[in-house]
């Protein structure tokens, strides 16, 4: 199966729950529901009221946007937060589902080596694995086709950039609740590390060539000295957390590794995560995998999907996620599919080939 074929959806598709009314069958009682957020009581089907305080929120109106409607119970942002934060929010703050601007991690180099467990030797260095590069004998022109291989990312030379890049992730982590994990994890009463294994694979996977598992290795072992990918996250009050382009980035270059817990999707049918990743699409599907990134992830979890219902949409992606068979394991990468401008936002297709993910929502 080719890489298009290898393109999953962000999270699977689930059933709305049936306490939300049709539009067409609404009751007389729906119409005095409103959004807290925009004061609208259209769109009733994607208007959800608070199992907490009763009051109305659309999944389109909450930052994050939520792409569906969850099942089961749902609290509000405000009845989510803990009692005495809570009581000390006026009612105004509390009735928005937007949060405000988060706290910014301590630019310190001694917190942030401590936050992602960097090798203290190294931050303050430039980039010992681009030193290392050397430059290529002029020869004569190469005119047969090369074949296109994954490239390692390119970090940013400024000791002092690179802190404020890794800043700005620890900042989106700690505000989300989240630690930092640059690997799959495999936590007790989740799937074991047993059960990713590609020969499961309903429709087959790519198997990661050597040279390109060499170059995922060589972005790790970067990552570990505080070589971090060239990207910088920031707060959007429409997007929530989004991620940009700290300098130029070249096609075909690695982002990063979609990395979180690894659980059985049997086990994540009703959550009302919107940042769960297949792994593995099994058969039996009882096997099946997905990586849920929402305790222990990296900054793939703050990389937004676009709405691939337009044709605007679609041009603003400049990602692929392409799921890999790398020595017997799945993983799914992050992958440039085109050059990135430094400034520009990253976006990815949650559908892949699928087209099963609501993204009709999405910026």
């Amino acid at each position: 199966m080719g890489a298009a074929g290898q393109l999953r959806r962000r999270t699977r598709a689930r059933t709305p729950p049936r306490r939300r009314a049709d539009p067409a069958a609404a009751s007389a009682s729906d119409d005095d529901v409103f959004c807290e957020a925009c004061g609208s009581g259209d769109a009733a089907a994607e208007l959800m009221l608070c199992d907490g305080c009763d009051r109305g929120f659309h999944i389109f109106c909450l930052r994050p946007i939520l792409p569906r409607v969850p099942v089961g119970d749902w609290f509000c942002p405000s009845c989510r937060s803990p009692p005495a934060a809570a009581a000390a929010k006026s009612s105004a703050a509390a009735a928005s589902p937007v949060a405000k601007k988060p706290k910014q991690f301590p630019l310190v180099q001694t917190k942030i080596v401590d936050f992602f467990k960097i090798q203290r030797s190294s931050l303050s260095e430039g980039s010992s694995e681009s030193k290392k590069r050397k430059r290529k004998p002029a020869g004569a022109l190469v005119v047969s086709k090369k074949k296109r291989k994954l490239l390692p990312f390119v970090p940013s030379e400024d000791p002092d950039q690179r802190l404020r890049q890794m800043a700005s992730l620890a900042t989106a982590l700690t505000t989300t609740g989240a630690v930092f994990s640059n690997h799959l994890t495999y936590q007790p009463g989740m799937a074991p590390r047993s059960a990713n294994r590609a020969a499961l694979e309903a429709g087959g996977m790519q198997v990661l060539p050597k040279e390109d598992a060499e170059a995922l290795s060589q972005c790790q072992r970067m990552m570990e000295r505080g070589e971090c990918p060239p990207l910088v996250v920031v707060y959007d009050p429409v997007e929530g957390f989004t991620v940009e382009a700290d300098r130029f980035i070249k096609d075909l270059t690695i982002i990063t590794e979609y990395v979180g817990d690894v659980d059985y999707l049997r086990n994540r049918e009703h959550d009302d995560g919107d940042s769960m990743m297949t792994l593995l699409s099994a058969s039996p599907p009882s096997r099946s995998l997905v990586v849920c990134p929402d305790r222990r992830s990296n900054i793939a979890r703050f990389i937004n999907g676009i709405n691939n219902h337009t044709p605007e949409g679609r041009k603003k992606q400049n990602l692929k996620c392409v799921r890999y068979d790398v020595g017997g394991e799945c993983r799914a990468l992050l992958v440039a599919n085109r050059d990135i401008s430094k400034g520009e936002r990253l976006y990815y297709d949650y559908n892949g080939s699928e087209h099963e993910y609501p993204t009709h929502h999405f910026v």
